[in-house]
């Protein structure tokens, strides 16, 4: 009985950095996904290098080419964009 009154610490402590940390991250890493995933055309973003721009176009293979000024495109992966500034409304 002794033994398992030493581990009950233990045992508290992870519960507390599961709820405090491992938790939050992953709903952060799941929010992130669904944003990355309804991206569309349209839409302005920065990504994680500071860059802001407009997506132009949505490829299959995990990239976006993203529009930083008139008449330049850059090929971004998906996961590299932090945040998108303006949404644009679904075409009807």
């Amino acid at each position: 009985m002794e033994a398992i009154g030493q581990f009950i610490p233990l045992i508290l402590i992870f519960g507390i950095m599961y709820f405090l940390l491992i938790r939050p991250q992953q709903k952060k890493v799941k929010e992130h996904a669904a944003m990355v995933a309804a991206l569309r055309r349209g839409d302005q973003v920065i990504t994680q290098g500071g860059l802001i721009g407009k997506v132009v176009k949505v490829k299959d293979d995990n990239e976006v080419e993203v529009e930083l000024a008139e008449g330049i495109k850059v090929r971004v992966v998906q996961s590299t964009i932090a945040t998108v500034i303006n949404k644009t409304e679904p075409a009807k």
